[in-house]
């Protein structure tokens, strides 16, 4: 169905017009500058379609929801209206990945095409750079205190990044090759907002997080990331945003992960690490300061303790829970009351340093926003108190539990969401939910929004900017309104720039016939028994995506143990870090990776090497995430249905997502292949088929053997579709 809202492209802007749509247009066409300048360049009708409907948006300060296909080319669509308008944009990318390659390559050879003399800065979050009064913190510290330069091997890698700063002009920490992306180096010398001294910092002037800023103020175009954005507006809630200032249009790319991303920054949280970094910085200040070790040694002491205290009291729960979840424990509420006396001793101990530096300044206000943080999140109404009147329905029988009636057990995750919602209704947080995130030595303590496109609306509406929000996946069986509702977007602009691809040649999907139901125990020795011919006939070159990291372990298994072993190598994610399993898969040229939901978006691999790609199951979200069940929840009780409202859309744009890792150029040939009946068996399974590019269908392996087997041939259309039952039917 396609949603009337959808603008034609053709009829956003006058063809004719001598303005900034039609310049933009003149510059991608054949001929056009971008042609004449870019070797690899190729025209291509809905990139100039996605163009010109950006620079109205600019011209105007409207607002435009644009998905653009897989090879449209929004990158240079939206680029090139950016930097003719001349007006200061903020382009905003999903992943510090993609914003690097934005900046050091798509936006110079733009830029370079265009003879534009705009400045761009490129902006990254604090946590990136190098912060150097920590560097000389840490520098200070005897190693064998210091749990993070305890070992031989750290500590080598602490004096590289120590002869790094003697040299680097800018402090950025991607400039450090090979460093760990979780190395625990990285906090002892970068800054965050709790920990940082500001214009009381003895390093102030030298500042590589000031200079960034300074550069970003003043140039034209600035590149950031979605986390830098979303800390900027929410920081501006509170009147202290001063990153992105008086920028005119705004370009988010890959917009279908803001309203997640915008929860984490519209709530507060507490966790683990800035809690231990706090007793361990107070420490160190002591050394400058006479008298003050024999002050502080206990209460930081203490909080150290406290806080590795709370995590062992919560090692028996699950990974992820509802507050309620948690203060069932009762070693866990004990835990909690011991964190905030000793957070409170560590804050009465600092009131009278505070004048001794700038540090032991910073380290009390750090202690008094902890305390604040955890009040936030342990204060209110007994849970068990509201449970009882709680009456919470699941969303949809497949994917949600029932309520828990009676027991002395745990209630369902529903019941705990319903809780949630409960609770925070009951302490005044509106609709947010209180819930926790384990980590293997950490822990998390959070008040998530459910619904942030108030938020986000009024921000968008008080910076009186343009806003351009695109991805190649938006839509849900040809419609913006899940997105835009998210978003807090009132009938904007809408347009669907298609995929150029060619997707009859190109690619098959396949639906392996007489697979059991999901739920079942076999299911993955099944869908495993079903992809044997597939992998037979396309050499391996395969991504194999699982909802769940106990069928991606099970499946790495019986690939394993394959009689012979395994005919193609294998690449398992967690067995090594993501960006070696790629490089390794790219390099194999015949490979299988094995991978969960982290790589069905920001995975670029084209030609051969990737040739198929299989979903195992239709990737609706954990129906045991404790935000994701109070969202549900919410929905129920204004009157809405969560499986329609929120658990399809979500589920059909994931597997939007999963599904554009196979065709990346017009060279690329693959198969696509869907093993969940319920595609087939459910009548919603209509919904994800019609959302998805115009793939031929099939239910017989011998067409994948002839595709692979003849690579100029063409699947037939109409033959393959006659051999794939109406969705809408659903077998006996």
């Amino acid at each position: 169905m396609q949603d009337p809202s959808v603008t034609d492209a053709a009829a956003l802007v006058d063809p004719g017009a001598a303005g900034l749509a039609a310049r933009s247009r003149d510059a991608l066409v054949d001929g056009g500058l971008l042609a004449a300048r870019i070797s690899a360049f190729r025209p291509r009708a809905a990139q100039q379609q996605l163009a010109m409907a950006v620079a109205e948006a600019l011209d105007r300060r409207g607002t435009l929801l644009a998905e653009a296909g897989t090879g449209t080319g929004k990158t240079f669509a939206y680029l090139v209206p950016a930097l003719l308008s001349g007006l200061k944009t903020i382009v905003s990318t999903g992943t510090r990945a993609l914003q690097d390659q934005l900046y050091h390559r798509d936006l110079p050879r733009v830029r370079d095409a265009l003879g534009s003399g705009l400045r761009t800065a490129l902006l990254k979050g604090r946590a990136n750079y190098l912060c150097l009064y920590r560097l000389e913190q840490a520098r200070g510290a005897p190693h064998h205190a210091v749990r993070e330069l305890a070992t031989p091997a750290l500590a080598a890698q602490f004096q590289r990044i120590v002869a790094w700063a003697g040299r680097t002009r800018m402090g950025d920490i991607a400039e450090l090759d090979g460093l760990p992306e979780d190395t625990p180096l990285l906090p002892l010398v970068t800054s965050t907002v709790d920990n940082c001294l500001g214009n009381e910092c003895p390093f102030w002037s030298e500042c590589f997080l000031v200079q960034a800023r300074q550069r970003a103020q003043a140039a034209d175009v600035v590149v950031v990331n979605h986390h830098l954005l979303l800390a900027d507006l929410a920081l501006k809630q509170e009147g202290f945003g001063e990153i992105l200032p008086g920028a005119q249009a705004f370009i988010v790319d890959e917009a279908h992960q803001l309203p997640e991303l915008a929860a984490q920054f519209f709530g507060d949280g507490l966790s683990a690490r800035p809690l231990v970094e706090l007793a361990r910085d107070a420490l160190a200040e002591c050394r400058d300061v006479p008298g003050a070790l024999p002050v502080l040694q206990l209460p930081a002491t203490a909080l150290d303790a406290a806080t590795r205290g709370l995590r062992a009291a919560m090692d028996g729960l699950p990974a992820r829970g509802t507050r309620y979840r948690a203060l069932y424990e009762p070693a866990v509420e004990d835990a909690l009351h011991v964190l905030d006396e000793a957070l409170l001793h560590l804050r009465d101990a600092l009131v009278a340093l505070r004048g001794a530096s700038p540090g032991f300044d910073s380290c009390h206000a750090r202690a008094n926003l902890c305390l604040a943080r955890l009040r936030r999140w342990n204060d209110g109404t007994t849970a068990g108190a509201m449970f009882a009147d709680v009456d919470a329905e699941p969303a949809h029988p497949e994917h949600l539990g029932s309520m828990a009636t009676g027991g002395a057990g745990p209630a369902s995750p529903a019941a705990e969401a319903a809780v949630a919602a409960a609770e925070a209704r009951a302490t005044g947080e509106g609709d947010s939910v209180l819930w926790y995130e384990l980590t293997p030595r950490g822990f998390r303590l959070q008040r998530t929004p459910l619904d942030v496109s108030g938020p986000l609306r009024a921000q968008r509406e008080a910076s009186h900017a343009a806003w351009v929000f695109t991805s190649a996946t938006l839509t849900v069986d040809g419609a913006f309104d899940h997105v835009a509702t998210r978003l807090g977007l009132e009938a904007p602009t809408t347009l669907h720039a298609p995929s150029p691809f060619d997707w009859p040649h190109q690619a098959l999907c396949y639906l392996p016939p007489g697979l059991p139901p999901p739920a079942s125990g076999e299911y993955t020795r099944a869908v495993i028994e079903a992809l044997r011919p597939v992998l037979d006939a396309s050499g391996g070159r395969a991504f194999v995506l699982f909802a769940s990291h106990r069928a991606l372990r099970e499946s790495a298994a019986r690939l394993r143990a394959t009689p012979g072993g395994c005919p193609w190598p294998l690449f398992v994610q967690g067995e090594a870090p993501r960006h070696v399993l790629l490089q390794q898969f790219r390099e194999s040229g015949n490979g299988v990776l094995l991978g969960a939901a982290s790589f069905r978006e920001g995975v670029d691999v084209a030609g051969e090497a990737l040739s198929v790609v299989v979903i195992d199951k239709l990737p609706f979200a954990a129906p045991d995430d404790p935000v994701f069940e109070a969202r549900l929840d919410a929905i129920r009780r204004s009157g809405g249905n969560p499986f329609r409202d929120e658990q399809l859309p979500q589920a059909v744009i994931a597997l939007k997502q999963g599904v554009g890792r196979l065709i990346r150029t017009e060279n690329d040939r693959g198969v696509l292949v869907l093993c969940d009946p319920r595609l087939l068996g459910k009548g919603y399974g209509a919904v994800f088929l019609d959302s998805l590019p115009p793939l031929p269908r099939t239910r017989e392996v011998a067409d994948v053997a002839a595709f692979f087997a003849s690579p100029a041939a063409t699947i037939d259309v109409t033959g393959a579709s006659a051999r794939c039952p109406d969705p809408d039917h659903i077998p006996s």
